[in-house]
């Protein structure tokens, strides 16, 4: 987790270096067959869907990871780094899998395979009081959001805002409205509501969805035969009530993309 302590421009840096490198090959699906293990890779930092709890990662994302892998008839060995560097680890093989709320875009699609959406969310405004609603609310303010996201892709594109403010981890921009250091803080809807229900007191409330999206896991771009097997592993989980229990626990719904 030390990539999480450098200065921003290091980490940015870093992300383009990796990206720049050439490929590795990823592991085959026979490969990981063979070993018994599939190496999946998360942020870690980012309640509800992936975080720790002591010394525990946990979260919505890793039961279902976890179940998927189960479906597979694999152990999960779980890596955590900074999200900037999560999908140019598997073109490096450095995890065979990541899942950490990853929008579908038509630009990580050019680098990564995508997985079917394991639920569908999208990008919330939240501000103290609940003033700011709307993407033409943003207008003059300054929004916090976290790199490397498409919640920061998504506010660039609101005419008007005064100033974007970024942030190595979702719960420093959260912090950052805390503190009045911005006006607003777009985040996944989920995680918005989760940060809500644990800090009362703050004052933060939701506004409208600035966009929708669909979530998915990745693994390295052209990996067909692996990602093949984790869509009938998660399509397996939804139609055998697993992936429901799993929401429910979470969330008190079913987030599947309906």
């Amino acid at each position: 987790m030390t990539l999480l302590r450098r200065p921003l421009h290091l980490v940015i840096a870093l992300a383009v270096v990796l990206l720049a490198a050439p490929l590795a090959p990823a592991r085959t699906l026979d490969a990981i067959r063979k070993s018994g293990t599939i190496v999946i890779a998360t942020e870690g930092q980012f309640a509800p869907f992936n975080y720790f709890e002591g010394s525990k990662l946990t979260g919505f994302e890793v039961d279902v990871a976890d179940a998927v892998a189960a479906k597979m008839g694999l152990k999960v060995d779980w890596k955590t780094i900074g999200f900037d560097a999560l999908l140019a680890g598997l073109n490096q093989d450095r995890w065979d899998m990541v899942i950490a709320s990853h929008g579908i875009t038509d630009e990580r699609a050019k680098a990564v395979t995508f997985a079917d959406p394991h639920y569908c969310s999208g990008g919330v405004i939240v501000s103290k009081g609940g003033t700011l609603k709307t993407a033409a609310d943003l207008a003059g303010k300054t929004v916090a959001v976290q790199t490397g996201t498409t919640y920061l892709d998504n506010v660039k594109k609101v005419a008007g805002v005064k100033e974007v403010k970024t942030f190595p981890q979702d719960t420093d921009a959260r912090g950052a409205l805390l503190t009045g250091r911005v006006d607003a803080w777009v985040t996944d809807r989920f995680a918005g509501k989760a940060a809500l229900e644990a800090n009362p007191a703050g004052g933060l409330k939701t506004g409208g969805f600035l966009f929708v999206e669909r979530i998915a896991a990745a693994v390295a771009k052209g990996n067909t035969p692996l990602v093949t097997e984790i869509d009938k592993a998660l399509a397996a989980i939804m139609a055998d009530g697993t992936y429901a229990k799993i929401s429910e626990k979470w969330f008190k719904e079913d987030i599947r993309c309906k």
